[in-house]
């Protein structure tokens, strides 16, 4: 089955999940195939799990960045001074190109995009590509452009967790697997 098409008007939770049959699952598009990253590449995920979601209809690809307004390729970006999302959400810390462009904005952007897609499909779960400044669910880069993780959160994820959505990185699929037979009960 091909990726979803997100509805034209947002449904309930209740009502995506009645309609569809299925909790649906939003899910970075780097992860899908797609050549969101900055550098213009993707990062395919060859998990079984991920793929059976897949042939079952329950995925919502998403690139925060690209629906924020950034462009593909585009400089890589941290948030500043090791901070996480929610700082940035605060209003506490940007994120910053490393031509040092303040994209904050359109991080922030980014963010209330995949709040809205995942109302929009009823998601109540999400797979996210761990370090990235938008998706990263345990770590993010510390803001140096050195290549150093930092235990934190991107901004989307903070966003979406803040809202009741659980976000994992791709390396806990299977942790997401047991929360969504969780959700949808025996």
């Amino acid at each position: 089955m091909a990726d979803r098409v997100l509805p034209a008007r947002p449904a309930l939770r209740s009502e995506a999940r009645t309609l569809e049959g299925v909790e649906m699952i939003l899910v970075s598009a780097c992860l899908m195939g797609r050549k969101v990253r900055y550098d213009g590449a993707a990062k395919t995920s060859g998990d079984a799990v991920l793929a059976r979601w897949r042939q079952e209809g329950r995925l919502v690809p998403f690139c925060p960045e690209v629906s924020g307004g950034l462009p593909v390729p585009r400089p890589a970006a941290e948030i500043s001074g090791g901070a996480g999302g929610a700082a940035v959400l605060a209003g506490a810390a940007r994120v910053l190109a490393t031509d040092g462009t303040d994209v904050t904005g359109e991080f922030l952007a980014g963010a209330r995009a995949a709040l809205a897609a995942a109302r929009s499909a009823g998601a109540r779960i999400a797979i996210l590509k761990e370090g990235s400044p938008s998706c990263g669910s345990l770590t993010v880069y510390d803001g140096t452009f050195r290549g150093r993780l930092l235990p934190g959160r991107g901004v989307t994820t903070a966003l979406l967790e803040e809202h009741g959505v659980a976000v994992f990185g791709e390396d806990r699929i299977a942790e997401a697997d047991v929360r969504l037979r969780e959700l949808e009960g025996p």
